[in-house]
Order: structure tokens, then sequence, then C-alpha cells
């Protein structure tokens, strides 16, 4: 009987101290692993064929490094983990501040893209079909720059809707969400600056 009642304890104990996964956390650890492996395809196809083009133009002819596009996207994260502090504590005015400033860091890396990608095309005729280089460079940091508008998207709405008078407080944990994202995003540029501006010149 002392065993039973051992056993039933056990149980019991187990049985209160184990709980589901928060769904959405498991939804987006998910989407960041499968993101990841996309990720690691392009950059795998990259690597296998650098140097592979038959005609030009090449990286080293065309490629400049994008210094201050990086520095604006990778200080994205530092602002987005402010503004994310801000909420949990209730500071709505600094959160705003520090979530605007995240979107104008994104936009600003977004502009710069635009910029370099203008210059790539109409000046040094570099388009997806001019060759192998051409193929990959757009693949990889196209796939890059569309998740980055993306997450901007998701920012935008964020600011809207708490612009609008939505308490944005009753939604911290989607807000923490997206800050993942975020991110994953920025740790993603890492990768592809290092093998496309680094690694391929």
């Amino acid at each position: 009987m002392a065993l039973a009642q051992t056993y039933k304890g056990d149980a019991l104990t187990l049985e209160q101290g184990w709980h589901m996964p928060d769904r959405g956390t498991v939804g987006i650890a998910f989407l960041i692993v499968t993101e990841s492996a996309l990720f690691t395809i392009f950059v795998v196809a990259y690597l296998v064929y650098i140097g592979k083009s038959l005609n030009g133009p090449m990286p080293k002819d065309v490629l400049d490094l994008p210094i201050v596009a990086t520095i604006c996207l990778l200080s994205s994260s530092i602002t987005v983990v402010f503004a994310e502090h801000a909420l949990k504590k209730g500071h709505l005015g600094a959160f705003k501040l520090w979530w605007i400033a995240t979107i104008a860091l994104g936009l600003e890396f977004l502009t710069a893209t635009g910029i370099e990608w203008h210059k790539l095309i109409y000046k040094d005729h570099l388009t997806i079909r001019t060759n192998l280089f051409g193929t990959t460079y757009y693949s990889l940091v196209g796939l890059h720059a569309s998740h980055v508008i993306v997450g901007m998207v998701f920012l935008l709405l964020v600011m809207g809707v708490t612009f609008a008078g939505f308490p944005i407080q009753t939604q911290f944990r989607r807000v923490r969400f997206l800050s993942w994202y975020w991110h994953f995003v920025d740790a993603v540029w890492v990768v592809v600056f290092t093998v496309v501006y680094v690694v391929g010149r």
C-alpha cells in the first residue's frame, strides 16, 4: 500500500510539474530552424559556384563592402531589444521610440540594398542571368532582403496599431516573437555578408 501511495504521489508531482510547451514558442522555433535550413542551401550553392563564372563581371570588380548598411541592420537588433524591455516594463513612450528606431534602421538597410542593386544592374550590367555569380548573388542576397521586408511589414504593423491606440502591452508575447525573428534576420546577414562580401571577393 505504501508503495502504491508513493507511486501515485510521484505521478501527481510529475503531472503538476510538467506543462505543454508554449505553441507560439514552438512555432517560431520551428520557423527559424526551417528558414536556417533554407539559407544553408543558398549559402552552400554560393560557395560551390564561387569563381565558376565563365564571363564577367566578377565579385571583386563590382561589389563594395556595405559597411554602413551592415552597421544599421545589426544596430537594429539592439534597438528592438530596448523596445522589448521597455514594453515589458510598461514604458510605452520608450517602446515607441525604440521601435521607430528599429524600423528606421531596417529601412536604411533596405534602401542601401536597393541602391547597390541599381548600381549593379544599370552601371555594372550584372543581372540574375548574366553569369553564375549574378544568379547566386541575387538569389542569396535577395532571399535575405525578402526576409527583411517581411520583418519590416510586421514592425510597421505593430507601430501602426500602437499609435492607433491599441493596448500593445497585452501582446508582449507576440512582440517578443517578432523580436526573435528580427534577431534571426540579423544573424543570417552576418553569414551572408561574410560569404558574399568577404570570402566571395
